[in-house]
């Protein structure tokens, strides 16, 4: 169990402080959204759920925590016992991970004492925002990838050491068959996959002599690395040979080989062309070397002979675009009895927030099953299935569509309810599996990697005038 209660922004400890001061810890509720695709995408992927739940359910402070803030001189004798008593008593929705998500609608939700949600902000924010960047950047890869293996090769490259293991879990969730990094294995089941690095081959006297060491320890998984000199001149004509004198003769196959560098698609058409005429037919071609999915997607068109593609550095950072860029924002608070909607109006338009206590329904056509739209909802509303739907543009209402033959699904599930964890914590290849059906769902031109078809969130009629009636009362306080 980790400590990790003083991973908080500090300005929640002094609103809180304040609030607590004021007597000022009535209900609100808080959505968690993003407001924008990475690399300029038309989904993202939800993940960190799993993450997000263990930390609340495991946030204290500690006495060395309380004697830390009590040295601030910042904060009241109440409040700090306030602190050392704490108990999570708050409510929490959240789309399930592995789903499809789109900016501006709540992914999170937490309902509860005011003081619990701010405290909470920081903690929830990088956990899904992290693993949901890297989700979303492997669930591009896979699709460019074309149902080759993808392998998460990242772990030395990353920013950190839960960047490493984290992001590991959200590379599985959207598709990556394993990774290198050890302890994914040991602690969530993703195959740890690996074999030699360019050291081992230049640690003997010859490749050939590295080939057969490897192939003696490992005879069942006899995979080369064979770019430590000369892919064509030496590497593949040695792996050849070691399966022609030691493998072969000893009941065994050469299982594959593994290109670092060059042009990898003249590399591994010529390499397949090498081992097929060697009868190694069956022998499988990995690549790896700075790839992501337009460089993949690039060698998948040209033709290139591979089977699996090694990625790293430019997935377990996301390095195109490196922040998720998720928010955590009031949307309602609790005054006698009665929830009163609040939003941020800003001069930045796109800063303007959705107000009150929301839901968030999917629609499908039941024809295709493919996704039609979002609807966030006011917490009283529903939608019936049964009956025609009027779908417009939150931004240009006139921009009208309806739709009929669909069928409609929550999307926000509890996971806890007053403090109590309700949620069942699916298998991690469930959740893979999962995240497979939804993006299933989604139709080809959203998932275009260029000018994606925009996927629509829109918001119900009564949220919509609720939202201008708040713009228009905000206008005339400013």
């Amino acid at each position: 169990m980790r400590n990790l209660s003083m991973l908080i922004d500090f300005y929640e400890l002094t609103m809180a402080n304040s609030y607590f001061e004021h007597n000022k810890n009535e209900e609100a509720v808080f959505d968690l959204f993003f407001r924008s695709v990475p690399d300029e995408g038309g989904y993202a992927v939800m993940a960190g759920l799993e993450q997000a739940i263990q930390y609340i359910q495991e946030l204290s402070f500690t006495q060395k925590d309380i004697d830390y803030l009590r040295g601030r001189n910042l904060f009241s004798e109440g409040f700090l016992n306030y602190l050392k008593d704490f108990k999570f008593t708050s409510s929490v929705y959240a789309i399930k991970e592995g789903t499809p998500i789109f900016p501006n609608e709540p992914v999170l939700t937490v309902q509860g004492p005011i003081i619990e949600c701010q405290l909470i902000e920081t903690m929830l924010l990088l956990t899904i925002n992290h693993q949901s960047l890297i989700a979303t950047k492997t669930a591009r890869i896979v699709a460019a990838a074309k149902g080759r293996a993808v392998l998460e090769f990242g772990s030395r490259r990353a920013q950190g050491y839960d960047a490493a293991t984290f992001g590991a879990r959200a590379a599985y969730i959207a598709g990556a068959v394993g990774s290198s990094n050890t302890i994914t294995d040991r602690d969530f089941q993703i195959p740890a996959i690996g074999t030699m690095a360019h050291a081992y081959v230049q640690s003997f006297d010859s490749e050939y002599d590295a080939f057969l060491a490897y192939a003696k320890t490992y005879p069942k998984d006899s995979v080369f690395l064979v770019d430590t000199y000369s892919t064509l001149g030496s590497g593949v004509p040695n792996a050849i040979k070691v399966y022609q004198d030691y493998l072969k003769p000893n009941g065994y196959t050469l299982k594959g080989i593994r290109i670092d560098s060059g042009d990898l698609t003249y590399l591994s058409k010529k390499s397949r062309e090498l081992l097929d005429a060697a009868g190694l037919t069956n022998t499988k071609i990995t690549v790896s070397n700075s790839l992501d999915e337009y460089l993949i997607r690039e060698l998948v068109e040209q033709g290139a002979q591979i089977d699996a593609f090694g990625v790293g550095e430019r997935l377990i950072t996301s390095k195109s675009d490196s922040v998720f860029g998720g928010v955590y924002k009031l949307s309602a608070l609790k005054e006698n009895g009665q929830w009163v909607p609040k939003m941020k109006l800003s001069d930045n338009v796109v800063k303007t927030t959705n107000p009150g206590v929301k839901k968030l329904f999917r629609l499908f056509d039941k024809t295709t099953n493919n996704a039609i739209a979002d609807v966030v909802t006011l917490d009283h509303e529903t939608i019936d299935d049964t009956k025609p739907f009027l779908l417009f543009d939150p931004n240009f209402p006139w921009k009208q569509k309806q739709v009929k033959n669909f069928r409609v699904e929550s999307l926000l599930e509890p996971i806890f309810i007053q403090g109590k964890l309700v949620y069942k914590k699916p298998l991690l290849k469930d959740i893979r599996a999962f995240h497979q059906a939804q993006m299933a769902t989604l139709w080809d031109e959203v998932k275009r990697f260029e000018n994606p078809h925009p996927y629509y969130v829109d918001l119900s009629q009564d949220l919509w005038k609720l939202k201008q009636q708040l713009i228009e009362q905000y206008s005339k306080k400013a």
